[in-house]
């Protein structure tokens, strides 16, 4: 499952943590800005984990982002475990405690991935549907979102698409099922497929402990069964690498 890179790795190195999550508001707007005064909404999906956190806290404390036209602003999940949506494992929890109750976005807007069902497979489905009415698709249509937030894991995994997993090759759905053995947690996560489709993504790297990984990723060959986040290599000028100094130290 091998793919070639067409481009270049677009890597803005940031001083901390807190610049990279001001940069990564500063992209947020003005891609808001761009959606909205082209198509009068903004189609945008979030990932969670520890480093988006400042993000979604800027979110509602800079007054450029928490002013938005926010009732034109469709927001969706990336991915999530399957838990109830209080857990503190829930990516939608961290954003509603960040975030989502601070800011004017109607509840209406707010389009996260069901955990509730006993079966998860219906769960995937019934998220792949909201995604189609909310975008007005037919069934042979990919969304295409405006902005999609993405994270690294130390394994190179991107969204809930996992080295060697079966949702690597789900080409077919919008939204797949992500079995996770060594008692971690079972996910639901957007599909390959969906994040190639984005107008812009946003991959946010931080920490020294991602430092080897990140160069590893970004300079051997495309492969994305052992590196799921080369799945976005066919697309990398459209994506945005936003990577504090710790993160780049191997660069």
């Amino acid at each position: 499952m091998e793919t070639t890179a067409k481009y270049k790795p677009n890597v803005e190195i940031t001083s901390n943590t807190e610049t990279l999550a001001q940069r990564s508001i500063e992209l947020f707007v003005d891609g808001a800005h761009k959606a909205i005064n082209a198509k009068d909404a903004f189609y945008v999906a979030i990932s969670g984990g520890h480093t988006p956190q400042r993000f979604f806290e800027l979110l509602a404390e800079m007054p450029q982002a928490n002013s938005l036209p926010w009732d034109k602003i469709q927001l969706f999940w990336v991915d999530e475990r399957y838990v109830k949506p209080d857990s503190e494992w829930s990516n939608y929890k961290l954003a509603a405690d960040t975030f989502l109750n601070k800011v004017a976005i109607p509840q209406v807007n707010i389009h996260r991935i069901p955990t509730e069902y006993e079966d998860f497979k219906a769960a995937a489905s019934c998220y792949e549907q909201t995604i189609r009415e909310a975008f007005g698709l037919n069934q042979n249509q990919i969304p295409e979102f405006d902005l999609i937030i993405l994270g690294m894991g130390a394994d190179g995994h991107t969204g809930s698409l996992f080295p060697n997993s079966y949702a690597l090759f789900d080409t077919e759905d919008l939204a797949t099922v992500v079995y996770i053995m060594d008692e971690d947690l079972d996910r639901i996560t957007l599909t390959h497929p969906v994040l190639r489709a984005a107008s812009h993504l946003i991959v946010l790297v931080s920490g020294r402990e991602k430092a080897d990984i990140l160069k590893e990723v970004l300079t051997s060959g495309p492969d994305e069964v052992h590196y799921p986040i080369h799945a976005l290599w066919p697309i990398l000028d459209k994506v945005t690498w936003l990577v504090d100094k710790e993160a780049a130290k191997s660069l």
